[in-house]
């Protein structure tokens, strides 16, 4: 079974391995696209050709239960982030 929840630590190491670039290379590498990523989501939509696009959508308030207690409580209004593959990464995904 193949693993689901990675650090960047362990991104970054796969990156030094497999391709050959230095640690700190590789850890530099990791956290400036992860920061641009995230800042451009802020920004606005952040679309990427072949893998997918990421927005920004708010979430009202509603009402949620406990489901234990049936307890009611109110859930305050936030944005959340909508992650929608592209074609060519659905087709991937199913082909396999």
């Amino acid at each position: 079974m193949k693993k689901i929840n990675f650090k960047k630590s362990e991104i970054s190491n796969d990156f030094s391995q497999n391709i050959g670039y230095s640690s700190n290379y590789s850890k530099k590498l990791v956290n400036d696209l992860l920061d641009c990523m995230i800042e451009n989501i802020c920004n606005s939509d952040l679309k990427l050709k072949n893998f997918g696009s990421f927005k920004i959508i708010s979430k009202s308030k509603r009402i949620g239960r406990n489901p234990k207690t049936k307890e009611e409580f109110i859930i305050q209004s936030r944005k959340s982030l909508k992650f929608t593959p592209s074609k060519g990464f659905l087709n991937l995904l199913n082909d396999n």
